[in-house]
Formats: structure tokens, sequence, C-alpha cells
């Protein structure tokens, strides 16, 4: 009996250390290599290149593998796709991997980047199947992340260059009123007709104007042109424009500018044959036959075969003559002006006293005026209340309050601005600087490529890029800028050289200044750039402690006294 006994446990034993041979061995984290070593954003995803081997003598002929890649951080966990792989034994479509050699393979994923990502852990998990029966292996860890520098963009921007409004502004405007002289027919005379016109009058009244007030207005000078037909010979056309210009001018001097007491330059000149007003007055009628004339016009210079030619046009010149030509016998005065603005100091005192009498492009100058901002966003408020359907007032509060931080102010004023001007390029450019502050960047795309005639455009699609990952872009783009978002792109870009020298020549260093320049220091093993770098940006914003005591840039430093004793 107990022969007996001992026989049946010997066998079990043996069935179950066969079991257990058949069972595939665990897989170890040296069998793989994550690239990047620590994982790190870019754009908006995670990528991440698995290297993997399997050793000889280890994948078992009658088994299949499948590994599945899973980021794991508080609160969540995300997924990649999964990769097969059988024995030799196996049939199926999956990847064969040989029990005698073993093999390498490679996966490529990509994981959309969350915050919570900023602190997480890469591993693997293992299922194998054999017949009908399937175990799951203990999953390995093969990565840390991960660096996220790159989403630094969501504060570089908000001190970045937004677009505003600009006034049209101009305090010299140039002036020219003119009026018309018209003659008969080889006639020089002036009548009375026309020297009493309504159009000479304005003039005239013009030309007092301008004398009186000589601070706000500014002679140039007046000028008269006078012309001839081209009908008729040359040498009389000649002598009747000559005629024209000189009894014209006589008048403007002597009847217009003198008792005007309008002191200035009279500037005279004429054309005996006025062809190129021919030219422009049959272009913009509706005669049946203008298409032949211009071309007539095309294929010859000389005036007198032009005139021969269209004369030929039995058909049309009788229109011409009682339509175009009369039109071309004429002198044009013209009385050209400066037109002076109110001054800055002007500007203001009006503002002050009633702005209701300004402008809207001097109330929205105003603005430039002063660099108080509390008076500026008195000015938008105004120029909106007075001449409310300009989007302009309304985008640049927007602006105000973007600065100071207020983004939910912002979006409520560029909605209104959006309202009025949908395709104003400011508008778009700023909306899109909103959706990268809240990490939207599909949105922020769709604006700024409505808002690139903007001013700041390039700054814009500098940002953008970042956000995008396309770094070699954004420094492009930023190159010529002197702020944090151009030091970051140049340090996602690799270019630690220039990023540095873009961090020393900021104007006006923010804490975010100090931390990018923190994270330059740990990418290039400057330890004393890191710790005083990180000292200012804790100096004036001290969360940047605890931002930094998470951020794997500084892994390498984070245990040593130097760094705990700056975030202390």
């Amino acid at each position: 009996m107990l022969k007996k006994v001992s026989f049946l446990l010997t066998v079990l034993s043996v069935m179950l250390l066969s079991s257990c041979s058949s069972k595939m061995k665990e897989l170890q984290s040296n069998y793989f290599t994550v690239t990047p070593r620590v994982l790190e954003v870019t754009g908006t995803q995670i990528p991440v290149t698995i290297d993997g081997r399997f050793p000889q003598n280890f994948f078992n002929k009658k088994s299949v593998l499948t590994i599945t890649p899973v980021l794991k951080y508080e609160g969540g966990e995300a997924t990649a796709e999964s990769v097969t792989f059988q024995g030799e034994k196996v049939q199926g479509n999956n990847r064969t991997v040989s029990y005698e050699k073993g093999g390498n393979f490679t996966m490529k994923m990509s994981f959309d980047y969350v915050p919570e990502m900023a602190k997480s852990a890469l591993y693997l998990k293992f299922t194998v199947t054999k017949g009908n029966k399937s175990y799951t292996l203990p999953e390995v860890k093969v990565a840390d992340g991960c660096i996220a520098t790159s989403q630094l963009y969501r504060s570089t921007v908000a001190t970045a260059n937004i677009a505003v409004g600009k006034d049209a502004f101009q305090r010299v405007i140039k002036q020219a009123q003119q009026a018309n002289i018209m003659f008969l027919i080889q006639q020089t005379n002036l009548r009375g007709s026309e020297i009493n016109s309504d159009a000479i009058k304005a003039l005239r009244d013009s030309m007092k104007a301008v004398a009186a007030d000589i601070e706000n207005k500014i002679l140039e000078n007046v000028e008269v042109a006078a012309y001839a037909s081209p009908d008729g010979g040359m040498l009389l056309n000649t002598d009747v424009a000559n005629g024209r210009e000189q009894n014209t001018a006589r008048f403007v001097k002597r009847e217009m500018m003198d008792k005007a007491k309008l002191d200035g330059y009279l500037d005279t000149d004429y054309t005996a044959e006025d062809w190129e007003g021919f030219q422009e007055l049959v272009s913009q009628s509706n005669l049946p036959d203008k298409e032949l004339i211009l071309r007539v016009l095309s294929m010859y210079s000389e005036p007198e075969e032009r005139e021969a030619q269209i004369k030929n046009i039995s058909s049309v010149y009788s229109d011409l003559a009682d339509i175009i030509l009369p039109q071309l016998r004429r002198a044009r005065i013209t009385l050209n002006y400066q037109l002076i603005g109110r001054s800055d100091d002007e500007i203001m005192a009006q503002f002050d006293a009633d702005a209701s009498v300004l402008s809207l492009e001097e109330i929205l100058y105003a603005s430039i005026v002063t660099e108080d901002a509390a008076k500026q966003e008195e000015i938008f408020k105004a120029a909106a209340k007075y001449y409310p359907n300009d989007y302009r007032a309304y985008n640049n509060l927007a602006t105000l309050a973007y600065n100071k931080g207020d983004y939910a102010t912002a979006a409520s004023y560029l909605k209104k601005a959006a309202s009025l001007a949908p395709n104003a390029p400011e508008v778009n450019v700023n909306l899109g600087y909103l959706a990268l502050i809240e990490g939207n960047v599909a949105a922020a795309e769709t604006y700024m490529a409505k808002g690139s005639g903007a001013d700041v455009g390039d700054e814009a699609l500098g940002n953008l890029y970042i956000a995008q990952g396309q770094y070699v872009r954004a420094a492009s783009m930023l190159e010529a800028q002197t702020n944090n978002s151009a030091a970051l792109a140049q340090l996602l870009n690799k270019d630690y050289s220039t990023a540095k020298r873009t961090l020393a020549a900021i104007k006006t260093p923010d804490a975010m200044t100090y931390y990018i320049t923190a994270v330059l220091g740990a990418r290039t093993d400057n330890a004393s750039l890191l710790y005083d770098g990180l000292r200012k940006a804790i100096q004036l914003d001290p969360s940047m402690a605890a931002k930094a005591m998470a951020d794997l840039e500084f892994s390498k430093y984070v245990a040593s006294d130097a760094f705990q004793s700056i975030i202390k």
C-alpha cells in the first residue's frame, strides 16, 4: 500500500514539474530599451519607442505572448496598442519567435498627454495563451515619465505680445479739393456760368478757411491744369490749351486767392491734346464701339494718326463729339493743403473734458499717449461707448484683461469683438492665445490660421508650433523675439547657446524666465546656472518650489543639499 502511494506521489510530482516547465518564463526589465529613457511630452503626445529581445531558449514553442504597454499615472492609465508574438509550433498570423535563437522586436507608440502624466511610469503587461488556457506574467516597469517642459508654453504665452487693434489717426492729413471750369469748343474765355458755379464757390470758401485757420490748415499750393480735347490740329489745340491756362490762372489769382487773402504758390500747366483723359472716359462709357476705339489708341501713338483713325469710325464719332470730347475742354483747379490734427496734449485734454467730441481714431490714439493701464482701460471703454460698432475697442479691452491674467474677462470682450468683426486678424490671434492658455491646440490652430494678417502673426505661430511640438519651426518664427516663448522654443530645439542669450536679453524677467534658465542649467550640466535660476524663480513665485520638486528635468540634482536648500 505504501509503495502505491509513493508511486502516485512520484507521478503527480513529475506531472507538476512538467506542467511548470511548459510555462513561459518571466520577462525581465533588462530585456527592453526605451527611447527616450525618460518619457517626454512633444506637442500633445508622448512618443515612445521600445526595443525588446527574447533570449535564446526562452519563447515556448506552443505559446502566444501579447505585450500591452500601459502608462500609469495618479487617477488613471493609458493603454497603447498591443503586439502579439507566437512560438514556432503555433499556427497563426503573428510574428514567430524562434525558441533556440530568440529574437528582437520594436514597438512604437504614442500616448495622448494629460497634465497628470507629468508623474507617471510605463509598464508592460504580458498575457500568455497556450491552447485553450491563458495566464498573465508579472508586469514590468520599463520607464519613468514624464518630462513636460514643452507644456510650459501655457505659461510663456501669458507674456506674449498679443494683437492690438491699431488706430488710424493721422496728425497731418493731406487734403485736395477740386473744381472744373468748362469751355466751349476752341474757346478760351471764362463764362459767367462757370466761374459762378457751386463748385467754384465751395473752392473759394475753402481758400478762405485755409487762410483763416493757419494753425490747423497749411497751404501747400494751388494748381491750374488746362486741357484741350484731341480734335483739331496740334497747333490749334496748343494755343487753345495755353489760353485756357492763362485765363484760368489769372482768374484764380485775382478773384479767388487774393480775395481770400491766401498767400501761397500757384502752379500752372496745360495739355494740348488730352488723350489720357479721352481714353479714361471712353473706358468708362457705354459706347457700342468703345473696344474698337481703345484698340485704335493702343495701335497708334501719333496724335494725328489716332484722330484720323477714330474719325474713320463714322458710326461712333458723332457720339464722341457729343458725349466724350466736351468733357475734355476744361481747366481743373486744385487746392492742396494739410489738415493739422490735435496734439497729444490737446487730445488728452479733450478726452478728459468731453470724449464724445473726439473721433474714434483720436480716442484709440489716446491709448498710446499714456502707459497707465487703468487710463488705457478708461479710453477703450469710452471708444466702445461712443463707437459701439467698432471691434477694436473690445479687442483692446481684452488685451488689457489678458495681460492681467483675467482670461475670463478677456474671452468675454473677444466674443463681442468677434461678433462685430469675425475675420479680424487681431481678434482671431487673441482667441488663439486664449485657446493655448487652455491647452486646446486644435482650436488655437483654427483661430491663428485666420489671424495671419496680424502684426504679431509670426510670434503667434511660433507659440502654436511649440504647442504642436514643431520646435524647429517655432524657433525660426520666434528668432526675432526676446521673451520666454522664444527661449522655450530654442531650449526645446536643443539650441542651448541661443536660449541662454535670449534669456539674458529679456528686459523684465519673471519667475518663468528664471525657471526656464534653471532647466537650461540642468540640461547643460551647469549647476550654478540651475541653482541661480531656480532660486530667483522661487523668490518671485513660491509655487515654483513644488513644481521643481516634481520636474524630472532636475532628477540628477533633486537629492543634492544645494537643491533641497533652495526649494525649502
